[in-house]
C-alpha cells in the first residue's frame, strides 16, 4: 500500500509499505477512504514530538471501511463505515475509567505517533470497539473526518477546559483549523464576545464568517492593546491558545481577566515564559489537555442535526498520490489560504 512516512525532522516521503495485519484480538483493519493533515503532523516534522520515530506512517484522523476485525471485536463488522478516532482507548485502565482516554496506559495518542497512522491506504486500529465510531447512513463522510480530532480537540481542550459561559468574553489566539473549531463549538454556550487573533487576514475573514464578534490582526504588534480596548480594559474571561508557540501563550497571559482561564490547546515544542510576577494575584487558572474524544458521540449528533458544520473547515482536496503537495499546501496556509485538506486514499 501507499503511505506517507516520517523520515526524521524536515523529511517525509510517500512509500510502498506492507498492508497492516491484525496483531491482537481487539484490532481492526480499516481501509481508509479519506484522511487529513493536522498541525500536530507539522510539529512532528519540526522535531517537536520525540515519541514519533523516523519510519513511522503519519496521520491520526480519517474515515474508512472496516476490512477485518480481531476475534474480540463485537461492535464492528467488515463493511461498516467508521470514524477512526485520533485516540485509542482500551476502555479498562484507570485513566479510561475516568474518561481520560488520552492517557490510556495501553493506547492514547498512538496513531501516527508510536504506531503507524492513517495517511495510508489501510490502518490497524487497536481497541476497535472503543476507538471507532459508526457513521450513520447518508452522513457526509468528508465532514466527519473533522470528528477524528479537530472538532473534539477545539471543543474539549478549548471550550470545555476554558469553561465558556453564556454572556462571557472569549479570545482565541490562533485562527487556524483548531482555533476555528473552538470558535464553532464555543457558540454552543452563547458567549457575548468571541475575539479571534491571528496574523493571517484571510483566516480572520473566515473567522468573522464563522461567528467571531471581532477579529484582531496581530501584524501591527498591538493585539493585546486592541483586545483590552474591546473588553473595556478588563480582559477576557477565557483565553484559548490555539497555536503552540511562546508568543501566542504570552498573549493569552496578557489578555486574561482577573478570575479568568487560559486554556491551552497548542502543541508546544519549546519552553514558554509563565509570568507569575504579573499573574500571581489575578485568580486565574491555566489548563492543559490532550483531547480525550469523550465528546465525539455528542458532536456527531450536533453535526447530524446541522447545529455545527465542520465541512466549512475544508478548503482543499488531494489524492493520496499527491499527499506531498497537500503537505506543501497545508504548511504554507498564508499563501494558499488552506484550512483543512482532505486526502482521498
Amino acid at each position: 500500500m501507499k503511505a506517507l512516512i516520517y523520515q526524521g525532522p524536515g523529511k517525509k516521503a510517500l512509500e510502498d509499505r506492507p498492508k497492516p495485519e491484525i496483531t491482537a484480538p481487539t484490532d481492526a483493519i480499516i481501509r481508509i477512504l479519506k484522511t487529513t493533515i493536522c498541525g500536530t503532523d507539522l510539529h512532528i516534522l519540526k522535531g517537536d514530538v520525540p515519541t514519533c520515530a523516523p519510519g513511522r506512517i503519519l496521520g491520526h484522523e480519517g474515515v474508512g471501511v472496516v476490512e477485518s476485525v480481531g476475534s474480540a471485536v463485537t461492535a464492528f463488522h467488515p463493511g461498516d463505515h467508521v470514524i477512526v478516532s485520533c485516540i485509542s482507548s482500551c476502555g479498562k485502565c484507570d485513566y479510561c475509567r475516568k474518561g481520560m482516554y488520552s492517557h490510556c496506559v495501553n493506547g492514547g495518542w498512538i496513531l501516527g505517533n508510536t504506531i503507524d497512522g492513517t495517511q495510508a491506504e489501510y490502518v490497524r486500529t487497536p481497541f476497535a470497539d472503543t476507538s471507532l465510531y459508526h457513521i450513520p447512513a447518508g452522513a457526509d463522510e468528508e465532514a466527519l473526518v473533522m470528528l477524528s480530532d479537530i472538532l473534539p480537540t477545539g471543543f474539549e481542550c478549548g471550550v470545555l477546559n476554558g469553561k465558556v459561559q453564556p454572556g462571557a468574553s472569549v479570545a482565541i489566539v490562533g485562527s487556524g483549523p483548531i482555533g476555528l473549531a473552538a470558535l464553532l463549538t464555543a457558540q454552543f454556550y452563547s458567549p457575548a464576545e468571541i475575539i479571534m487573533i491571528d496574523f493571517d487576514g484571510n483566516r480572520l475573514e473566515m473567522a468573522a464568517r464563522f461567528g467571531a464578534t471581532a477579529t484582531i490582526n496581530a501584524t501591527d504588534g498591538k493585539a493585546v492593546e486592541t483586545a483590552m480596548a474591546l473588553t473595556g480594559g478588563r480582559g477576557v474571561d477565557t483565553a484559548i491558545e490555539a497555536v503552540g508557540v511562546p508568543a501566542s501563550f504570552v498573549t493569552c497571559e496578557d489578555i486574561v481577566a482577573p478570575g479568568g482561564i487560559i486554556a491551552n490547546i497548542g502543541v508546544h515544542g519549546v519552553k514558554v515564559a509563565l509570568h507569575l510576577e504579573r499573574l500571581w494575584d489575578r485568580n486565574i487558572a491555566i489548563t492543559t489537555r490532550l483531547v480525550d474524544t469523550v465528546t465525539t458521540p455528542m458532536l456527531l449528533k450536533t453535526v447530524q442535526s446541522h447545529k455545527v458544520d465542520p465541512q466549512k473547515l475544508i478548503t482543499h482536496r488531494f489524492k493520496l498520490d499527491h499527499i506531498l503537495d497537500a503537505y506543501e499546501t497545508f504548511a504554507h496556509a498564508a499563501e494558499t489560504h488552506a484550512l483543512k485538506v482532505i486526502i482521498e486514499a
